[in-house]
This record gives C-alpha cells, sequence and structure tokens, in this order.
C-alpha cells in the first residue's frame, strides 16, 4: 500500500508534457457585424476612417520628409470609390503585417511609438471599418521609406480571404496609397459622389491638408473661430452663420474657448431659448482637425446645459470606436478649463455689458443659479443680477436684502402662496424659495453678504405677525370657535382667529413640512392593517396641526359668527377651509374635495331651505 502511495505521489509531481500553443480564429463576417451594429453608430464612419488612414501616412512621411506633398484625392463613380494619398507608403511585409493583422496598428510600429499624439489612429482596426459598406477592398501602396521597393497590392474580401503580390514599377510611380473600395449589397449608396463629398466635409474640413472629392474641396480653413474679421460685429455675424448652419439656431452670444496647455481652440454658441439642465447638450468634437462625434456629452460641467460647442483638440484621447471621448484625468482638466472661460464669460458681461447679461439671465437664469450655489465668487458677481420671485416683485438678492432687514424665505412653492399676500400685508418680505437651487442660493447669502440675516419662514412667525383679537370679544365667540373646531378636528386641523390685512382674506390656511408629515402618517395610519398600523402609530410625532386662520375683520367672518345654528356654522367653516386650500393652490386630498363638494351641497340645500321657509 505504501508502495502504491509513493508512486502515485511521484505521478502527481511529474510535470505533464508541454502543448503547442494555438492561434485565434476570426470570423471576418461575424467581426464586421460587431463593428456595424455595436462598435460603430452608423455606416459613414468608413470614410472616416479612410480619411484618418491617409493623414496619418501622410504626417508619418512629413515627420521624415518635410517637403513632400501631402494631397488626399476621393473619385466615387458606379459604386466604387478610389481613395488617394501622397502618404508614407507600406512594403510587402507593410502589408502583411499591418493589414492583414487584426488589430495591429502601423502607429505601434517601431521608430513610431513615441510619435503617436501626431496621429489620428491609436486602435489598429483601421480599414476593417470599410467592410461595413464594402464586399471587396484594394490597396496599392508603393513606400516612401524603401524608395527601391515596387509597388505591392493587397485584396481582400469579406469572407476573410486576402492576396498579396508585387506590381510594376508604373502601377504606381510615386510614393503613397491608393484604396479601392467595391461596395457590398445595398451600400451602394454610400459611395455615391454626393453622399462622399456630404461626408468627407462633415469629417474632415478642418484637416490641415489639401483634401478633395474629385474638383471639389472637402478643407475649409482656418477655423471659422480662427481666421481674420475687419471687425467684432462682422466676427460675430460670421459665428452666428456658423452655429446657424452646425446646431440650426443663431445663438444669443458666441464664447471664445481657447485652452493653449491642452491644445484646444474652438467656440460656444449661446442657446436663444431656455432648455431643461437634465438634458445632455451634444457638443461637435474634432481630433487634429478630423470631426471626432457630434454628441460629446461629458464635455462641459453639468451647470453649462445652455451652451453647445464645437472645437478642435490635439490632446484629448477617443474611445475604440472614435465617436466618443475617453474619460480620464485629462478630460476632467480640460471640462473644468473649458468652464472657467464660461465663468470668464459672465463675469465680463456683469462688468461691462449689462444689457447683455440681463437678455442671457431672462432666458438662462437657472443655469447660472446652478453654478452659483457652488462658486462663491460667481453669487457674489450675479447678486445684483439674478431674479428671484418676491412678495415686492422679481427682484435680485441684493435689492431684496436691501429693502428688508431680515432675509424670509420659504423651502416650497406652497409654503410661499399660504402665505406671500399676507406677510406682505404686514410688511414681512418673503422669498420664494421653492423654485430650482433658490432656497440653497438664499441660504448662502451671508457667506457673500456679511451681516445679512436670512430665515426660514414658518406657520409661527407669520401667525405672530397677526393681531390677536381682544379677549372679550374672542370669548363672545366661543360657541362659534368650537363649532368650527369640532368641523375640523377630524381633518388634523385647528381653528384660530386673528386680525389682519387684507380685510379680503377670510381665511388663511397654515401649515409647514412637519405639519404636513403628520397628516400623511395619519392617513396612512388609518389605512394600513393592524400590523403597519401599529408600526405608524409608533412613528406619531408632536408636529403641531394645521391651523386655519380666520380674519375677524372679515365681513363674511363677522356674519358666519353671528350664526346661532351649529350645523350651519360648521358648513361655512367647511367652506372657508376649502376656499384657503384652493388659494394656496395646495393639491387637494380626497377628503379635501370630499369636504368642499359637501359644504356646496350643504350650503345650496341651506339657501333652497331658506327661500321656501320665507
Amino acid at each position: 500500500m505504501d508502495s502504491q502511495i509513493s508512486q502515485a505521489s511521484q505521478a502527481a509531481q511529474t510535470p505533464l508534457p508541454s502543448q503547442s500553443p494555438h492561434t485565434f480564429q476570426v470570423d471576418l463576417r461575424g467581426l464586421v457585424d460587431l463593428l456595424s451594429h455595436h462598435l460603430y453608430s452608423s455606416p459613414k464612419v468608413y470614410l472616416r476612417e479612410l480619411l484618418q488612414n491617409a493623414v496619418d501616412a501622410i504626417t508619418a512621411r512629413r515627420a521624415e520628409q518635410p517637403g513632400s506633398p501631402a494631397r488626399v484625392r476621393l473619385y466615387a463613380e458606379g459604386g466604387a470609390l478610389r481613395v488617394e494619398d501622397t502618404g508614407v507608403g507600406l512594403t510587402e511585409s507593410d502589408v502583411h503585417s499591418l493589414l492583414a493583422t487584426i488589430g495591429r496598428s502601423s502607429k505601434r510600429a517601431e521608430g513610431l511609438q513615441e510619435a503617436r499624439s501626431d496621429f489620428l489612429g491609436q486602435f489598429g482596426i483601421g480599414l476593417l471599418a470599410c467592410f461595413v459598406v464594402a464586399e471587396r477592398i484594394r490597396v496599392v501602396s508603393r513606400s516612401a521609406r524603401t524608395p527601391d521597393a515596387r509597388p505591392v497590392e493587397w485584396t481582400a474580401r469579406d469572407d476573410g480571404s486576402y492576396t498579396v503580390r508585387t506590381l510594376p514599377d508604373d502601377a504606381r510611380p510615386e510614393p503613397g496609397t491608393t484604396v479601392h473600395l467595391t461596395a457590398r449589397a445595398g451600400a451602394a449608396e454610400w459611395l455615391a459622389e454626393e453622399r462622399v463629398l456630404s461626408l468627407a466635409r462633415d469629417f474632415g474640413s478642418l484637416l490641415p491638408y489639401d483634401v478633395r472629392v474629385g474638383e471639389k474641396a472637402v478643407t475649409d480653413l482656418p477655423a471659422p473661430w480662427d481666421r481674420p474679421y475687419p471687425s467684432p460685429a462682422a466676427r460675430r455675424v460670421a459665428l452666428a452663420r456658423h452655429c446657424h448652419e452646425l446646431f440650426g439656431f443663431t445663438p444669443l452670444d458666441t464664447i471664445d474657448l481657447n485652452v493653449p496647455l491642452a491644445g484646444i481652440r474652438g467656440v460656444a454658441y449661446v442657446l436663444p431659448s431656455a432648455v431643461s439642465p437634465a438634458q445632455r447638450a451634444g457638443h461637435r468634437v474634432h481630433l487634429k482637425g478630423m470631426l471626432l462625434t457630434e454628441r460629446a456629452e461629458q464635455l462641459l460641467p453639468d451647470w453649462a446645459f445652455f451652451v453647445r460647442c464645437v472645437l478642435d483638440t490635439d490632446s484629448l484621447r477617443p474611445t475604440a470606436s472614435r465617436e466618443a471621448l475617453y474619460e480620464d484625468e485629462t478630460l476632467a482638466g480640460v471640462r473644468e478649463a473649458l468652464g472657467e472661460r464660461i465663468r470668464a464669460w459672465l463675469t465680463g458681461l456683469a462688468a461691462g455689458d449689462p444689457e447683455r447679461l440681463a437678455a442671457f439671465l431672462s432666458v438662462h437664469h437657472l443655469g447660472v443659479k446652478s453654478l452659483a450655489r457652488h462658486d462663491a465668487e460667481m453669487l457674489r458677481t450675479m447678486l445684483p443680477w439674478l431674479p428671484f420671485e418676491t412678495t415686492d416683485g422679481r427682484l435680485s438678492l441684493e435689492e431684496f436684502a436691501q429693502r428688508h432687514p431680515v432675509v424670509h424665505f420659504t423651502r416650497t412653492v406652497e409654503e410661499y402662496r399660504q402665505v406671500a399676500p399676507i406677510a406682505s400685508a404686514q410688511g414681512i418680505g418673503v422669498i420664494n424659495g421653492g423654485y430650482t437651487y433658490d432656497s440653497e442660493l438664499v441660504e448662502a447669502l451671508p457667506s457673500v453678504r456679511p451681516g445679512t440675516v436670512v430665515a426660514e419662514l414658518d406657520t409661527d412667525t407669520v401667525t405672530a405677525h397677526l393681531d390677536a383679537v381682544d379677549p372679550a370679544e374672542e370669548l363672545a365667540l366661543s360657541d362659534f370657535l368650537a363649532a368650527a373646531r369640532a368641523r375640523l378636528d377630524l381633518l388634523g386641523c385647528d381653528v384660530v382667529l386673528r386680525a389682519f390685512h387684507p380685510l379680503s382674506v377670510p381665511a388663511l390656511h397654515l401649515d409647514d413640512r412637519e405639519a404636513r408629515h403628520e397628516q400623511a402618517r395619519a392617513e396612512a395610519e388609518e389605512q394600513a392593517d393592524e400590523l403597519w398600523a401599529g408600526i405608524l402609530g409608533s412613528l406619531r410625532g408632536s408636529a403641531p396641526r394645521a391651523r386655519l386662520v380666520l380674519n375677524h375683520l372679515n365681513p363674511l367672518v363677522r356674519r358666519i359668527s353671528s350664526l346661532g345654528d351649529p350645523e350651519l356654522i360648521g358648513t361655512a367653516t367647511e367652506s372657508l377651509y376649502g376656499q384657503a386650500l384652493l388659494m394656496a393652490q395646495r393639491p387637494l386630498r380626497p377628503a379635501d374635495s370630499a369636504l368642499l363638494n359637501r359644504a356646496f351641497i350643504g350650503l345650496l340645500e341651506w339657501a333652497t331651505h331658506s327661500e321656501e321657509g320665507q
């Protein structure tokens, strides 16, 4: 037995014979399907890949031969496309190692690794994208690095097969590359001359070399934001025209986005109409002159949703599809730098062009408020300009704070509507903080305006500013108040008698968030089963209940208080309660709607009964 265990142990320790490695097999048809349906957003990117390869080839040749020609020519005819460039070209060994090996790129070839920043392509997918629209790709190339090498031809089909052969010298006398595409079934429209010209101008209008489709120019340099203009007004007109051509709107203003350290040049166009902060902006980004994407969403800070940008960069990294930007530290730095440019533009308007600033804020005050809540300097700059809804009308925080020693505000629109008429009549200034960012900015006011007192307005503060009724008069109305309180008790509402202005307001409904939370909890407890009712009961709070404040100065309230019928007093009190809710524009609960219907019918019955009695 011990001998068998020893033999088994030795066998376990004996290494297995080495096995030869296997090479992955690639299904080219499946890979093309992956590219067309998952990596690239549209077949149109095939033309970008062709332009990109041509431009990179020219860049590589010019790095070694600075005076070499720099031309790209595209010829489309009869469902075929020919692209010629004067780039560095390829030898036969280059063709085998680069064109026929998926994932390998000339930008990673020996001697070029350090210079990759000069190239558009980075991922080695390259020519493969052309199979999205072509069934056959034929490449004829002659190397500029090896002048005595003969031209080489590489022909590939979408089934994964390819052939390579050398050609006579006269097949391509000069260095460079020519790519021939033959359209696949149903894709001929992508190789039509007008479509090729449109795509080439869209992708390559800012490329640094001479690119043409037939005799028609593609490039349009310098970029609109870099061109000289006779005057600032002429520049604004030209950029507005450019914006309309790209984005379809005439901008409210333009902002230069020049960040030399990050290799950024471009312009931001201010939208002429308001948009939702949640709407993601689509920006046009060119990478070394080649259009990378029309939908760059992460280029600017979230608060800058009121602009659309177009720019050229040589520092940002594209994703593998080259249709978006790679999120890294460089992009984060560029985003911050571009945000600073937009912030500086706003500050400049505040300092030197208040009319344009007012026009901008009338449309985009929400974006500036979003910025100001995180930026004390921006809040300080915008204090005289940002509009807020107040009991004194639409005012800036600066003007409102100058008028009132205490800046009161509410956190919700409903609370503001409850108290605004009464507070205004009592001389209490209130800001409606219920809109997006407003309460945060009001609370931040003391940090940029020392000495300012800010206080949230609650129901106790409002009630304290209302005049108390003479005790003798209130005692005389005790039966009326008892009947009114009994009717509203089931609704979780107390009844209070006060004297206040304006006289036209018979009743005021006051509650705060704690009271509403307690009310919601009580309603849920009533509708819950025994288990949940016990749980909700344990959460019962000590928050004050809502209050219906009756105005003793109002003639209608005086007439109701003189009634002797408790049932009629209750119906009238319910009517005042419902009217106060409607005046505050509060959402009605089912119980409130039922109360309004009941009170309306009750008053009708009382009125008709009184007439019959007469």
